[in-house]
């Protein structure tokens, strides 16, 4: 769930999370509800620019159109989506905003003299948001042991009978090849079933009004969601973007859903900026800091620089876990706060081009061990050493 009031880089975040998505084989779903359609056109004017209308689908119900129009334009964008999944693809359908659809429902219902409950909205709106987004899953990868070379369709059994369900069950496939008499795979091979194992994610966005997260339709849906990416207006107005307010952001999934490589150098960065935050507000009102609160005051000044993103320029993994990773181990402690936007980009390029080699099994697998951390550490202080502001 991405939520802020207006114009706090909502939409913009998930253009972004589009655009990512380039060249991994994704389909895009982009369902526009209650817009205007200048706006809309921007959209779509973005994603062509950068090349993303090649995989993604853009559903419109303006908002000159008719309300029960706005009411179905989520659930055409869900059925494209599961369309996509049912076929084994992976598919990402985002609301914008589902704010819109709830108002659209409301104006419905009443028009319908179904009684009204909480600010004016019917009884069911939450089973009708909660139906909506508990359509977003994960469909089971499905695996058969066949003869060499055979091809392998959505009907098709085993030559043992059976299929394998779930991730790929290495010890029941040992089992089944032995069973057959052939564990080197010799005469029979392992297949994925097609049109198994596709996946559906949405993203939904809810606009807030002046901040307010405890409103119905916010609270509604965050209980629904696995968490919430909240846009505060006063970062977005201090120049940080994306505005994310780390201490009302929450995820219930947390490391389970990121990378390695991403859970082990950014666990602390969450914990780190709440506390810089909170120093922060109380740093005003004192002239005298001992040391250590001036350098963690230091320190977080530098990880709110280094998340600062320009639009429509997403990172790469590798990238956000190395730069991250300086960051929050105090490289960019002694580089001055304006300088280090100059710094995270001489240092990508210096890590593309003179060691490119450490963040290869990063960018590939998103592993992270000791051996990986040591070359980073090295390149890392080998760059510091070289590295110059640039001349004012």
């Amino acid at each position: 769930l991405i939520i802020g009031d207006r114009q706090t880089g909502k939409t913009a975040i998930c253009l972004d999370t589009i655009i990512n998505q380039r060249g991994k084989d994704m389909v895009c779903i982009y369902v526009a509800i209650g817009q205007r359609m200048g706006q809309v056109a921007h959209v779509v004017d973005t994603l062509e620019k950068y090349g993303a209308m090649d995989y993604t689908v853009v559903v419109v119900a303006g908002a000159s159109d008719p309300a029960p129009m706005q009411y179905f334009a989520p659930y055409a964008g869900c059925a494209i989506g599961e369309e996509f999944m049912f076929q084994g693809k992976d598919a990402l359908v985002i609301y914008d905003d589902l704010s819109k659809h709830a108002w659209a429902y409301r104006q419905m219902s009443l028009i319908l003299r179904r009684p009204p409950g909480r600010e004016a909205y019917p009884g069911d709106i939450f089973s009708l948001h909660s139906q909506l987004l508990e359509r977003a899953v994960r469909l089971r990868d499905e695996w058969v042991i066949v003869e060499k070379g055979a091809q392998v369709t959505a009907e098709t059994v085993g030559v043992d009978g059976k299929r394998y369900f779930g991730n790929l069950q290495e010890e029941e496939l040992e089992k089944g090849l032995e069973a057959l008499g052939d564990p080197k795979q010799e005469k029979y091979e392992v297949k994925k079933v097609p049109e198994t194992g596709g996946s559906l994610t949405a993203l939904p966005i809810i606009e807030t009004l002046l901040g307010d997260v405890s409103a119905y339709i916010p609270t509604n849906v965050i209980s629904i969601t696995d968490g919430q990416i909240f846009l505060e207006t006063d970062l977005f107005n201090a120049g940080q973007r994306p505005a994310i307010n780390t201490g009302l952001s929450v995820s219930r999934v947390g490391s389970a859903a990121q990378k390695r490589a991403m859970s082990k150098v950014a666990g602390g960065l969450k914990a780190d900026l709440s506390q810089y935050r909170e120093l922060a507000a109380f740093a005003q009102f004192g002239s005298d800091l001992d040391p250590a609160t001036q350098r963690q005051l230091a320190r977080g000044e530098r990880l709110m620089e280094i998340l600062k993103q320009p639009q429509y320029s997403p990172w790469p993994l590798h990238h956000q876990v190395m730069i991250i990773y300086a960051g929050s181990r105090g490289y960019l402690d002694k580089i001055e706060v304006k300088y280090v936007h100059q710094w995270t980009e001489d240092f990508v390029r210096y890590m593309d081009t003179a060691q490119s080699g450490v963040g290869k099994p990063i960018a590939e697998t998103g592993a992270w061990n000791s051996d990986i951390e040591a070359a980073l550490r090295q390149a890392i202080e080998d760059f510091n050493t070289t590295w110059t502001p640039p001349a004012e």
